[in-house]
């Protein structure tokens, strides 16, 4: 196998199923170039011999990838890399769904997919400044470019402040017009701390994800122009769909 990687071996006993470990590999080979670099994935024997497991495992993984969209099956070929440009969702202070994907996607749109009051956990009231045990409001969301799932969130606002809110994100799609029912014209990105994890069940189901795939998770909170915090999120991106580009000198003072 002249020109692709070294024979990896994998962990048996590490709790994850073996085809989820060759599925990721494959998954991060694809992504740095040290498979399909011809566009075409190697045959299963080649995969089953490089990473030490039999082709029923591979047949596995390729099959989870393939409903992932990440690959592809042509009869009496073999199997591809599927052809699909990541977008670019840019994060600065002032990070804005509609506006990030502006020229990269022809249609875009967020709703809501579950919401309630709730009694803030620990994490939650301190981002928001808020007493222990205060109420908020939890949105479920999960935004769409062309009609493709591409992220799914979860937001936390003080009830108090913004109660109703739900209802107005409900019924406009969007977080910035919702807040201007609040008075809120303008608001800031203060922090956002990123880091990246295999889906859950909820991110599966939603983002339409094959078992074993990456997000790229965003942990934000945003801030009115006085310096006021008025959401604390949690954004969840298909990894293979996605890259998230960073302006480090878009600085909030």
């Amino acid at each position: 196998m002249s020109g692709r990687p070294r024979s990896v071996d994998v962990e048996r006993r590490n709790g994850i199923s073996l085809w989820r470990q060759i599925a990721d590999r494959i998954r991060l080979g694809i992504a740095n170039g040290t498979l399909g670099g011809d566009g075409r994935l190697p045959p299963e024997v080649e995969l089953a011999a490089l990473y030490g497991v039999n082709r029923h495992t591979v047949r596995t993984a390729i099959a989870a990838l393939m409903q992932e969209g990440l690959l592809r099956a042509e009869q009496g070929r073999g199997t591809f890399v599927a052809k699909r440009k990541k977008l670019s969702f840019p994060i600065s202070s002032r990070t804005r769904f509609s506006a990030g994907l502006q020229g990269q996607v022809s249609a875009r749109r967020s709703r809501l997919l579950t919401h309630r009051v709730e009694k803030a956990p620990a994490r939650v009231s301190d981002a928001l400044g808020l007493p222990a045990g205060a109420e908020v409001i939890r949105l479920e969301t999960l935004s769409e470019a062309d009609n493709f799932p591409l992220t799914r969130s979860t937001a936390w606002f003080d009830a108090e402040r913004f109660s109703g809110f739900a209802e107005a994100f409900a019924e406009l799609g969007s977080i910035t017009l919702s807040y201007r029912r609040y008075g809120i014209e303008d608001y800031l990105r203060r922090s956002t701390v990123i880091s990246a994890r295999h889906a859950d069940v909820d991110d599966l189901e939603d983002l339409r994800l094959a078992p074993g795939a990456i997000v790229l998770v965003a942990v934000a909170i945003n801030v009115d122009l006085d310096g006021r915090p008025i959401q604390f999120a949690e954004t969840r991106f298909a990894a293979d769909r996605v890259e998230l580009s960073i302006a480090i000198d878009d600085v909030v003072p």
